[in-house]
């Protein structure tokens, strides 16, 4: 008789294992996504000329001068912005050096924090449906009942689905890797509303709420750091509406008040923001708050700025194309919320209401920059997490139903159908892109190499197989499987034609002003003045570190040289722009043609 060995049963991980493993894997998602979004090939291209270079010069000035109140840019205030994206660049210069990197790291690390605190509130709250969200509303107010195996996968995909949202739109993209403030705003602001949620849906830990709700007074308080009152308004208006709308008037107002220690939320929010422009207003005076408070927020508002004009429905169009490929499914999103039923959301637990507060966000930024009058795309950035948040939850609605609920399947019908057609014109448009390319006259060859490339054909190819696909899934009865072909789909494209045509705009229409702001450091004499003709290229001074003058029409170049004490002058424009200066041929060496550029030397009796 022979004694077999008991077969040894698989020790079940504890519970504290099971979630360190999943913090590990969120970890590593969000990682992915950000790395794919945000980080992959950020230092690929130079400086995108007109506005990037304006926000990195006046970092390497602070950076060079140590005046870290009052932001120049060639020689000359710029009250554009507050500081907060100055002191990020300028910090980044001093640890790894002055670079395209460093100056997009600010808004590189604040998108990836965006997803991460994205990604962790949807992982707590992101039900689908609130009733999903009733394992929260505990028998005592000291604890809360475990959450059901159908919750808690719920906000589990809810999480990963949102979270990718968040990262993989056109607007995030684009503003994640610009050396600018808008990406930094919208972290800020999504930052701080996303605070706000966690501490308002932990009503039963007092201290844990206080101490999120006194995150989000300081998010905001850096908002306003890095773009001024909007900062405050636009966070402000929403929590103002949530509040409203649960509670009514006098209701909201007063559990506002009660609740979420404004004292405490204002003192820190005046102690961050107060000092800063007290000493920026004592060292400019009256030319600051004239500036930074009159040109660039009030008149913004009521006023076409720099001819920032569009009709009303512009952001619609905005958000349809900068949210893609996920905008057919919002309008199906949002109405399978009901928000038109104001009693049935008073009486869902407060755990549940995310979807609501997401769509209140969406709405008060959407409407708040349909009213104003200068109207810019980046403008409405900041609703984008809220879009992902909407759209996350109707797809978990659709992996993880909740029972005995009755789904709309019209609506969801219709945004598949409008997924669907969407693929196939993204299909079309990115085949027939490069005849849309020809308008730029810094980069007047661009269609035909971006032909020669493939990267444009390599991309309707990409579109093509989602569509197929997309097409076999919703004929199986599976179509609710579309948002990971998408999702593949665009991170695909991302990599595989979206950043190396953004690579190859940059070789034509940025690497000649490098190569002559090179040429420039090479060869310009001691005190010899530096002029652009034509269109303002702030990159100049930033490649230069020199003074540049820019003069906008040739025919002022002549008024503006009687006045320069120097024999010689270097001058770049482009060769049609040098030679309406009308200056004698035989007074001019060319120095450097590149691209569309041409760098001269003029000689002769310059100031007479």
């Amino acid at each position: 008789m022979t004694l077999s060995a008991p077969s040894e049963s698989p020790i079940a991980p504890s519970p504290a294992q099971s979630h360190q493993r999943e913090i590990w894997l969120a970890l590593l998602w969000v990682a992915v996504v950000s790395g794919i979004a945000f980080f992959w090939g950020l230092a690929s291209t130079g400086l995108v000329d007109e506005t990037e270079p304006l926000f990195a010069e006046a970092a390497r000035q602070m950076y060079e001068t140590g005046d870290w109140v009052t932001p120049y840019f060639n020689a000359a205030t710029r009250f554009d912005k507050p500081p907060l994206v100055y002191w990020l660049m300028a910090v980044g210069f001093h640890l790894f050096g002055v670079s395209e990197w460093t100056v997009r790291l600010p808004s590189a690390l604040s998108a990836a924090g965006l997803v991460g605190l994205g990604f962790w509130t949807l992982r707590r709250f992101g039900f689908s449906r609130p009733e999903l969200a009733q394992a929260y509303t505990a028998p005592s107010p000291s604890s809360t009942a475990p959450l059901s195996r159908l919750s808690q996968r719920n906000v589990r995909i809810t999480a990963v689905i949102g979270s990718a949202l968040i990262a993989l739109n056109p607007e995030t993209l684009v503003w994640a890797r610009i050396g600018v403030s808008d990406m930094l705003l919208t972290s800020c602001i999504g930052g701080a509303l996303f605070a706000f949620f966690l501490g308002y849906g932990q009503p039963d830990f007092p201290q844990r709420q206080r101490n999120w709700y006194l995150a989000s007074y300081a998010l905001m308080a850096l908002a306003v750091l890095t773009k001024g009152p909007v900062g405050i308004v636009l966070p402000g208006l929403i929590i103002a509406g949530f509040w409203l709308y649960l509670g009514g008037l006098v209701g909201g107002v007063r559990a506002a008040l009660s609740e979420m220690h404004v004292v405490k939320g204002s003192i820190l929010f005046l102690v961050m923001t107060v000092p800063w422009f007290v000493l920026v207003t004592v060292a400019n005076g009256r030319a600051y708050i004239d500036s930074f408070f009159g040109y660039h927020n009030f008149e913004r508002f009521t006023d076409v700025v720099n001819g920032h004009a569009a009709p009303w429905y512009f952001y619609f169009l905005v958000v349809a194309v900068g949210f893609l490929p996920w905008s057919p499914l919002l309008p199906w999103a949002i109405a399978r919320l009901q928000p038109l039923r104001i009693k049935y959301w008073r009486a869902q637990p407060r755990q549940g209401q995310l979807g609501l507060f997401a769509l209140i966000w969406f709405v008060v930024i959407f409407g708040f920059f349909t009213v104003a009058v200068t109207k810019l795309p980046s403008y409405v950035l900041p609703l984008m997490p809220a879009g992902a948040v909407l759209v996350s939850l109707a797809w978990g609605d659709r992996l993880c139903p909740a029972p005995r609920r009755p789904q709309s399947n019209w609506g969801y019908g219709l945004g598949l159908g409008l997924s669907l057609m969407f693929l196939g014109i993204l299909a079309f448009a990115t085949s027939y892109s490069p005849n849309w390319m020809g308008d730029d006259p810094a980069m007047p060859d661009l269609p035909e190499q971006v032909r020669a490339s493939g990267i444009m054909a390599w991309a309707a190819v990409i579109w093509a197989i989602a569509l197929v696909t997309g097409l076999i899934l919703v004929l199986r009865k599976r179509g609710r499987w579309l948002w990971s072909v998408k999702l593949i789909a665009f991170a695909t494209f991302v990599l595989v034609s979206l950043l190396p045509a953004y690579q190859l705009a940059d070789q034509i229409r940025q690497q000649p002003l490098r190569a002559i702001a090179a040429t420039t450091l090479a060869v310009q004499q001691p005190g010899e003045p530096f002029y652009m003709v034509g269109f303002m290229k702030p990159s100049l001074v930033f490649y230069t570190q020199r003074l540049v003058t820019y003069i906008y029409e040739p025919e002022e170049m002549a008024a503006a040289l009687a006045e320069e004490p120097s024999d010689t002058i270097l001058l770049v424009g482009t060769p049609a722009e040098i030679d309406q200066v009308g200056w004698p041929a035989d007074q001019q060496a060319s120095l450097l043609t590149e691209g569309t550029y041409e760098l001269v030397r003029l000689q002769g009796p310059v100031g007479e």
